[in-house]
């Protein structure tokens, strides 16, 4: 699956958790509140990445790893969605600048 197939699919998620938010009497998050929620989900994909290494305990682990690394991709194409940014574009060009980095150092 291509980047822009997932970000459309990432896309499709939160307008249905916006239309629940709507139907509970709340509203939709906005890129701040969502940008809480990925570092909720940071933590807690460091936790597992503890728990991988043994230095925490957990059940289910490869399940519960893969669910949050998924959950951290979905939050950071929507943020990249609320921020306008060509997020494919973005990556691109910043693994090139990072490629000719590493090359000047050798």
């Amino acid at each position: 699956m291509l980047l822009s197939e997932l970000s459309a699919r990432a896309l499709r998620v939160r307008q249905l958790y916006d239309a629940q938010a709507v139907r509970r009497g709340g509203r939709p998050w906005t890129a701040a509140e969502f940008a809480q929620g990925f570092a909720g989900d940071v933590g807690d994909l460091m936790k597992l990445t503890m728990a991988k290494q043994g230095l925490r305990p957990a059940e289910n682990l490869e399940a519960r790893l893969a669910h949050e690394l998924a959950d951290c991709l979905w939050s950071v194409l929507v943020l990249a969605d609320a921020h306008g940014i060509d997020l494919e574009a973005s990556f691109l060009r910043t693994m090139d600048e990072l490629e000719q980095r590493i090359a000047a150092e050798a």
